[in-house]
């Protein structure tokens, strides 16, 4: 066992002192952050409810401000607005009040019509018929038609990453002002997931806008959703204002699709890359919602005043081997690392309670009910010693020093590492940590030479197939290459329907636990803060900021 050791090296990088001034600038910040919540009290003289549903926060009785200001504390800066080019989540926040796309996820993570009143396959499989809702604006006051799909999903197949991998060859193409078919160069049942993904998202736009993008994308932000780019100070703040002549679905909201309404006159996503700036100006009253909150400051949050802490599904937490060269590319090292590992107490490490955590093999959510699986689960955390040093030596490790390649720019990360190194010396195998910023980082794993193994988080996906760690092709670092998970991925691309797909789903998780491109070892979440003064702030897969109020 090793938790008392990962115990002891986390008290101590705690408690380590940097530049001499480490614990003083706790201690002060502390007090500020006490002294914060305090003034809130006093200011806001309400009752503190703390919430721990990523369903959000629940439709409060207080009288909303329909010309309030929602003021967002944000982490990180944008590179840019255009959802086609990045999966970067910066983007994906402020672009999905902007933007709409023909299909989104609800809350179950299941497939609805979002621009699109409805669509329909063909008997062969090869062609997509997508009925337009009537009467949708633009923001420039423009009606939604079928050319701006045709020429906006042209555009998104040929520059997103999602595009690329899953649509080749297909085409979009205008049957009448309010139908477009979308054909396919073979049948493919994850369509419809792969549109409603959401980074990089499909979003429709103008095609007018299509024709003035350049190399680094859109030039101009206008799409058809329920907030309107107003402002956008590079590196400072980005402000949406309500479209009044937004055109709704009429059921009932779910996740990201169903009816939506900007409940408030504007969003301020002001860029607060200081947490400790975000945590005291939510508790102060200058912001309303906080994003991305150390889980270490969830028991400051929770017992702050006035404010609720919301923890959000955020992913899943894995290692990534290296399996193109070195110690790793024998599948009987990378089983005898799995075989000792114990998942629980790495993801302790990593996230520090159960509260923020959850252990489950699968590569889906459960409520992903067509991806999920529990097949190869007979691999997942057997914290077995003697099995994995037996694998040990059967596998062709020779007293090699395997390099894990991480950051502390991500703490969870470099925990992991730290669990990665302490097991591998249980079971025999040397190892070494290394450690750069998350810029670097990301150079280094583009060489095989670099390394042997990463710790590393990936966002939900709305398919198996979206994760890049698993098909060859992808090329992602790590250099998946197993003819039989490609197989399997085609396979179920290929099926007709989802009864006959999943026994395939089955096949590929269980032949992922054996094969090891990653060993994954759980479920984590995110925390959010938000005022007592909104009602309604849901996520899902980032946050939602229509339907959401704010009271005086």
């Amino acid at each position: 066992m090793y938790i008392n050791s990962i115990s002891i090296i986390k008290l101590s990088s705690l408690l380590r002192i940097e530049k001499g001034d480490y614990i003083m600038k706790k201690i002060l910040f502390a007090l500020l952050f006490v002294l914060a919540g305090i003034l809130a009290a006093c200011s806001s003289g309400g009752s503190n409810e703390s919430g721990t549903s990523n369903k959000g926060v629940e439709e409060g009785t207080k009288d909303s401000n329909l010309n309030a200001t929602l003021n967002i504390a944000y982490p990180a800066n944008l590179q840019t607005l255009d959802p086609h080019l990045t999966t970067n989540q910066s983007t994906r926040d402020v672009a999905r009040q902007i933007f709409e796309q023909l299909l989104v996820l609800n809350e179950n993570y299941e497939v609805v019509p979002s621009l699109a009143e409805s669509y329909e396959v063909s008997e062969d499989g090869l062609v997509y018929t997508f009925k337009l809702r009537e009467g949708v604006k633009f923001h420039n006051g423009d009606t939604l038609e079928a050319n701006d799909v045709v020429a906006s999903m042209k555009k998104w197949i040929e520059t997103s990453s999602q595009g690329k991998a899953n649509l080749k060859g297909a085409e979009f193409i205008e049957v009448d002002p309010l139908t477009v078919e979308l054909r396919l160069a073979e049948p493919s049942l994850i369509v419809p997931y792969v549109l409603a993904d959401t980074a990089p998202f499909p979003a429709i736009v103008p095609a007018e806008t299509v024709e003035s993008a350049n190399e680094t994308g859109l030039t101009e932000y206008i799409g058809t959703g329920p907030f309107k780019l107003e402002e956008w100070k590079v590196d400072e703040s980005i402000t949406l204002t309500r479209f009044d002549e937004y055109v709704s679905r009429e059921e009932a909201p779910s996740g990201l699709g169903g009816a939506k309404e900007a409940k408030v006159k504007e969003l301020v996503f002001h860029i607060v890359t200081d947490v400790s700036t975000r945590i005291s100006g939510l508790a102060t009253g200058e912001y309303d919602i906080a994003f991305r909150i150390p889980l270490d400051n969830a028991e400051q949050i929770e017992n702050t005043e006035g404010v609720q802490a919301i923890y959000e599904d955020a992913g899943t937490a894995t290692y990534v081997f290296n399996k193109a060269q070195g110690p790793f590319a024998d599948e009987k090292l990378r089983q005898a690392f799995n075989a000792a590992l114990n998942a629980e107490e790495a993801m302790i490490a990593a996230y520090s309670s159960p509260e923020f955590f959850e252990l489950d093999s699968s590569l889906s959510l459960p409520s992903q009910t067509d991806w999920y699986s529990k097949a190869g689960s007979e691999y997942y955390n057997q914290a077995d010693l003697e099995k994995a040093k037996q694998l040990v030596a059967e596998s062709s490790y020779n007293g090699e020093e395997v390099v894990i390649l991480t950051t502390k720019d991500y703490p969870e990360q470099y925990s992991l590492s730290v669990v990665m190194q302490q097991v591998l010396e249980s079971i025999g195998v040397k190892s070494k940590i290394d450690v750069y910023d998350w810029p670097t980082l990301q150079e280094r794993r583009k060489d095989p030479a670099n390394f042997d193994v990463f710790p590393m988080t990936f966002a939900i996906r709305a398919t198996v197939h979206q994760n890049p760690f698993l098909a060859s092709e992808a090329e992602y670092a790590g250099w998946t290459n197993d003819p039989q998970i490609d197989q399997l991925l085609k396979e179920i691309t290929l099926a007709k329907d989802f009864t006959e797909a999943k026994p395939l789903v089955d096949k590929l998780q269980q032949r992922v636990w054996e094969y090891l491109p990653i060993v994954k070892v759980g479920n984590h979440k995110s925390l959010e803060a938000v005022s007592d003064k909104v009602q309604g702030y849901s996520s899902l897969i980032g946050p939602i900021l229509w339907n959401v109020s704010k009271s005086e």
